[in-house]
C-alpha cells in the first residue's frame, strides 16, 4: 500500500477544491487559483473537509500514480494556502544579480549581462547576493530557480556560480606545484 497515497489530505477553510469527473482539479484559494489534469484512473472523493484519493488495482502503474495524485493536489491546497519559495545564492567576484521593474538581470562574468523576464505567476526578490523566487505553483517555482541556476552552474574548485541555499558543492583540490 502507498504510505503517501491512502493518507487523506486535509482541505483548509478558506480553500475550494473541485475535482469534475475527468479528475481536473481547480484549486481557488487567497493566493490564487491552480488548474491541473490530474490521472483519470485514480479515483479521487471530497469527504466534507478531507479528499481521499485511491486506486483501482494494485498494477505497477497504479500504485505509482497512487502516491503522485495525492501530492499534486496537496502541493496545489499548499501553493493557493502559503506559496512556494527557492533561494539561490550568488558566489564568486563580480557576480551580480539586480532586479529592473519585472526583469531579473544578472552580470554573471559574460560579455553581456543576462535578462531574464519573470513568468506569469512568479516573482523574483534580490536581496544581496540571493535571489528569492516566490510563487503558488511548485513545479513552475523550481523550473525557473533551474533556468537561473543553468546560467552560472557551481565549479568544483573555487565554489565560483549560482547555487540553491542548501547546496553543497562538493570542492575539488586544485593542481600541486612541484
Amino acid at each position: 500500500m502507498s504510505r503517501i497515497g491512502i493518507k487523506p489530505i486535509n482541505i483548509p477553510a478558506k480553500v475550494e477544491v473541485s475535482i469534475n469527473a475527468d479528475n481536473y482539479a481547480v484549486v481557488k484559494g487567497p493566493k490564487g487559483q491552480l488548474e491541473q489534469q490530474l490521472p483519470q484512473s485514480m479515483s479521487i472523493e471530497i469527504d466534507g473537509e478531507e479528499i481521499v484519493v485511491s486506486r483501482p488495482s494494485d498494477n505497477k502503474e497504479h500504485r505509482s500514480l497512487h502516491g503522485l495524485t495525492r501530492t499534486l493536489i496537496n502541493n496545489m491546497i499548499i501553493g493557493v494556502t502559503e506559496g512556494f519559495e527557492k533561494t539561490l545564492e550568488i558566489v564568486g567576484v563580480g557576480y551580480r544579480a539586480q532586479k529592473q521593474g519585472k526583469k531579473l538581470v544578472l552580470n554573471l562574468g559574460f560579455s553581456h549581462p543576462v535578462e531574464m523576464e519573470d513568468p506569469q505567476g512568479i516573482e523574483t526578490v534580490v536581496e544581496g547576493s540571493k535571489i528569492i523566487i516566490k510563487g503558488i505553483d511548485k513545479q513552475q517555482v523550481g523550473n525557473y530557480a533551474a533556468v537561473i541556476r543553468d546560467w552560472r552552474r557551481p565549479e568544483p574548485y573555487k565554489g565560483k556560480g549560482i547555487k540553491y541555499s542548501d547546496e553543497v558543492v562538493r570542492r575539488k583540490a586544485g593542481k600541486t606545484g612541484k
